[in-house]
């Protein structure tokens, strides 16, 4: 019963099985489908021949029937398509001939050698064009042989009484024109069709893959900058430059354990997303490099692109937007965020460490000296080294300069930026003059190294 239920389920799908591809499917399908024609079409050719008044032999065209189901029925219990294949074809080529030659000539066979044509054409359809070609060459060995005998035993037939009358004769002419031209074109057809849709198929498997490509290579330069990625996907070599001049900004959030203490880890992931997510934004506006996010640290660089023109006074505008954001529009609760903010200028190297889950990063002194400013600032101010003063002071408004003492650098210089430095003449750009924006209150300034040894004597 297993046997049966298999036999019937190939007969049922053409012998099509799931691992097959998708040109063996058609090839299946294609041929399957010749077999049931040219089964259904000998049925009629006799039937049609009785209804006309000639009466002859059954055999040849039921021994058509029986060769053809018989194969059918070993193909669906083997699954050899080749096999199939061949024996299928050469049925399709030899009977026409033989029904023929038992027939008489070409003209009392009415034509019927040409439902040979249907082996070559069958071989180009379910085998290539290479393979077709040798039984092309048998069909024509065959048509010639077959006038040749037709001409050199013309006077024999002459006087041979007509096996079959003149006008059922021309009548199935027409049918077997009809009725092949008919099979190859369904075939033809289908071929056409089937392969529109493995094509309509594959066109939108490329599409879904170009999505799906466009996808990753978002989600790539989310991680690396453009040109890093690129470079790793031409090649595995270590990623490792230096560059002579990169600003590198931080920015800590304020007391941010004491504001994640009364929330909920749902309400901190919340919190550090906007403000986070709106920082991106404001970086990606002033063409900066996002580098990383380290807990409630946001790190930012320029001069990491070669086409970035003032890379320090873009940070500088990016470290206000951020600070006035907070102030402004950005705070919300009754506890709102402030963060410190430090920036160096100087030597780093930047580069991608490890194998998995890797990352862009930066290191050097002027990465420490940027944090460990940050970690030193007050609420809300924006701390800067001497180097990027110097490349900023024409440009921005600085308080006055304090020291800072920094664990293994000793004391150091450090500058507060606190807004950008009017443009002189900007009244007579234009007519109508906008109000500047509101700036948040300046953070209270940091005691030098003096006071607070004093105050810690007297504690």
């Amino acid at each position: 019963m297993k046997s049966l239920t298999h036999i019937i389920r190939r007969l049922r799908t053409a012998g099509i099985e799931p691992g097959d591809s998708e040109e063996l499917k058609l090839q299946k399908a294609l041929l399957v489908q010749a077999s049931g024609l040219v089964s259904i079409a000998s049925m009629g050719w006799l039937l049609i021949y009785w209804a006309l008044g000639p009466r002859p032999s059954p055999t040849l065209p039921f021994l058509l029937q029986v060769l053809v189901a018989g194969n059918l029925l070993v193909f669906a219990a083997s699954g050899n398509f080749a096999a199939f294949r061949f024996t299928q074809l050469a049925i399709f080529l030899f009977f026409p001939f033989i029904t023929q030659w038992a027939l008489g000539n070409f003209v009392t066979a009415s034509g019927l050698i040409l439902w040979g044509l249907l082996a070559p054409l069958g071989a180009l359809l379910c085998a290539g064009p290479r393979e077709s070609a040798p039984w092309f060459g048998a069909y024509l060995f065959l048509t010639l042989l077959s006038g040749a005998s037709d001409v050199l035993l013309a006077d024999f037939v002459a006087a041979r009484p007509a096996v079959v009358p003149l006008k059922a004769s021309m009548a199935f002419f027409a049918l077997n024109f009809a009725a092949l031209s008919s099979i190859v074109w369904v075939l033809l057809r289908f071929s056409t069709i089937e392969k529109q849709k493995t094509a309509a198929a594959l066109e939108e498997a490329h599409r879904q893959l170009r999505i799906e490509q466009d996808r990753s290579e978002r989600l790539l330069l989310n991680v690396l900058p453009q040109s890093i990625a690129e470079r790793l996907k031409d090649s595995d070599c270590t990623i490792a430059d230096g560059y002579a001049e990169v600003t590198v900004m931080f920015a800590d959030i304020v007391s941010f354990t004491e504001l994640a203490a009364d929330m909920t880890p749902k309400q901190i992931f919340g919190m550090l997303n906007r403000v986070f997510s709106h920082f991106d934004e404001l970086a990606e506006r002033h063409g900066l490099e996002k580098i990383k996010t380290i807990g409630d640290s946001y790190m930012v660089a320029g001069g990491l692109n070669p086409n970035e023109t003032d890379p320090c006074g873009a940070i500088a505008r990016l470290a206000v937007d951020m600070r006035d954001w907070l102030a402004g529009e950005g705070a919300r609760g009754p506890n709102p965020i402030r963060v410190r903010i430090g920036i160096g200028t100087g030597p780093v190297i930047a580069g991608v460490v490890g194998k998995k889950k890797f990352i862009y990063d930066l290191w050097g002194d002027t990465v420490n000296l940027a944090s460990r400013i940050t970690a030193e600032g007050a609420p809300g101010a924006i701390q800067c080294d001497a180097r990027t003063h110097s490349r900023l002071a024409c440009r921005f408004n600085f308080a006055p300069p304090h020291v800072v003492p920094l664990k293994g650098k000793g004391t150091v210089v450090v500058y507060r930026l606190n807004d950008p430095a009017p443009t002189p003449g900007i009244e007579t750009v234009s007519r109508d003059r906008v109000p500047a924006p509101a700036r948040a209150p300046a953070p209270p300034p940091l005691r030098s190294p003096a006071s607070v040894t004093g105050i810690a004597s007297r504690l």
